[in-house]
């Protein structure tokens, strides 16, 4: 076997591995987008790598960990192929038994997705028939080159009817590639046109029997460099186990309220939007939000009162918990105290004014202030169990997470940032702080280990949302540290004591290096 042959092997390799995910991404547009072996692939991933790895991912990549997720799994594919398609110069048993392996795992990865039917095996199998067939082609049918049939002492005209092959081979092979890709961009750009977002443009969202109460003046210092009171949609966190965003038609959506109740509820989304609306602005924060972290938002929502819902159905004694689950299977617990101790738990069906962006969650999902994300915050919610903790762990407890997430007070510095060139004088130091459901007390910033000193708080629209706060630091020349530290309305100052976000959040004072001169 020649070194040529082995490239062009390679090459073929990845041809097939190519036209297998292209067509795969069209026949899963039929069978569901959950479906197509890279999505189901990484989302068994997703379900099993041990909980550190999700978290180095999260920290490395932030909302973009499942695009990262998607193109490592592409690339591991590709030198899969690579490997295979190499050996099967030699062995061409060796390349068919390497797509048989693609076909097993795309198939038992598919199958495993939640709801999926027999059909859900279609992409991978009948991907994997086509990579067979562009595997036999580049290799041994017509587009092979000279070199994979290893000629020995050629002639010249063996020598041009080689180079012949070779051009010819590459053009087949780079033509499949390229008509891969094409075919998979096609298959995304279909699932896009089937995608809610004509149902959503549709939506009239009513208006609120109760509206949020206006952000006061203040509220927002309008610093460079500092988030902004209300975070724009478009800006807003996204952390989450979908690797492809639930499609939900909200003409098709039903919320089914049942399990340890007297009354089992159901609602259409016309149910819904006919019921008295409140409007509320209520911070949201990822239990992976590292100290000084950005996964965190506020926003202002819109929706029916979990508490009115859950009276409805009156929960049996024993039932603590509410399982909230989404259109993709995911699921999380709540305790049902908090969801119906007065505070503004509510089934959003808005944010900011506009219905429920599809990625957050359209046409419905859960908010909670004070609980992180993991426990509280269902998107795509099409259920609601009563149920107890006792008898039940929804999806991120079996895998280290405690049942119960209240967001601990918190504060971080927005500026400067380390990267801030300073010059002696007066410098506004500034950030934002956050004890759901509590509320701000008060905000210190410390200087190079000196006393702590009070920052201005400024205004907010209730203690359910973040603050801003900002502190006056007459600087001099040198490099300094500074640290923040905030305490809430029950007294409690956050701790000093580093700890990890698993495996109920994040712990420490956020500090900053800065170099003055």
């Amino acid at each position: 076997m020649t070194r040529k042959s082995w490239k062009f092997g390679a090459l073929a390799g990845v041809a097939a591995a190519a036209v297998a995910l292209g067509l795969a991404e069209v026949v899963a547009v039929v069978t569901g987008s959950r479906s197509a072996p890279l999505v189901a692939v990484g989302g068994v991933v997703v379900d099993h790598v041990p909980e550190s790895l999700k978290q180095f991912a999260i920290t490395l990549f932030g909302v973009h960990d499942k695009t990262a997720l998607l193109v490592g799994t592409a690339i591991l594919l590709g030198l899969f192929a690579a490997v295979i398609g190499a050996l099967c110069v030699r062995w061409l048993w060796a390349g068919f038994a390497g797509i048989g392996v693609f076909a097993a795992v795309g198939v038992a990865a598919a199958l495993t997705r939640p709801d999926a039917g027999p059909a859900a095996a279609l992409p991978a199998l009948l991907g994997a028939a086509a990579a067979g067939a562009t595997l036999w082609l580049l290799v041994v049918g017509p587009l092979a080159p000279a070199e994979v049939t290893e000629l020995v002492a050629p002639s010249v005209q063996e020598e041009e009817e080689a180079l012949a092959g070779r051009r010819r081979f590459l053009r087949g092979g780079l033509l499949f590639i390229a008509g891969a890709v094409a075919l998979g961009f096609a298959g995304r750009w279909l699932s896009t046109r089937r995608s809610v977002s004509t149902a959503r443009a549709e939506v009239r969202l009513p208006a609120p029997a109760t509206p949020a109460p206006e952000v006061p003046a203040g509220a927002d210092l309008r610093l460079a460099d500092l988030a902004s009171y209300v975070t724009p949609n478009d800006a807003f966190y996204r952390i989450d186990t979908a690797l492809v965003v639930p499609q939900v038609d909200p003409t098709d959506w039903t919320l089914r309220i049942h399990g340890r109740v007297r009354k089992e509820l159901r609602l259409t989304y016309a149910d819904l939007l006919a019921r008295p609306m409140v409007e509320r602005y209520v911070t949201l924060a990822c239990v992976s939000n590292e100290v000084g972290g950005d996964l965190i938002g506020n926003a202002r929502w819109l929706g029916v009162p979990l508490k009115q819902l859950l009276d409805e159905a009156q929960p049996l004694d024993g039932a603590d918990q509410v399982v909230g689950r989404s259109a993709d299977g995911w699921t999380c617990g709540t305790p049902t105290a908090v969801m119906r101790d007065g505070r503004d738990a509510l089934l959003a069906v808005g944010m900011n004014g506009a219905p429920l962006p599809i990625e957050h969650g359209f046409p419905v999902r859960v908010v909670v202030p004070g609980l992180y994300g993991y426990v509280s915050a269902t998107k795509w919610v099409v259920e609601l169990e009563l149920t107890s903790f006792a008898d039940y762990d929804a999806y991120w407890v079996p895998r280290g997470w405690s049942a119960q997430g209240p967001i601990k007070t918190q504060s971080r510095i927005d500026t400067p940032r380390g990267r801030n060139g300073l010059r002696p004088g007066p410098v506004t130091v500034a950030g934002v702080a956050w004890a759901q459901h509590r509320g701000v007390a008060k905000v210190e910033v410390q200087v190079d280990e000196g006393l702590w000193q009070e920052a201005r708080l400024a205004s907010a629209v209730s203690d359910d949302t973040w603050v801003q706060w900002s502190w006056n630091w007459e600087a001099t020349a040198g490099d300094h540290e500074l640290r923040v530290r905030a305490t809430d309305k029950t007294g409690a100052t956050q701790t000093s004591q580093p700890a990890d976000v698993v495996p109920d959040g994040a712990t420490g004072y956020h500090s900053v290096a800065v170099t003055v001169g």
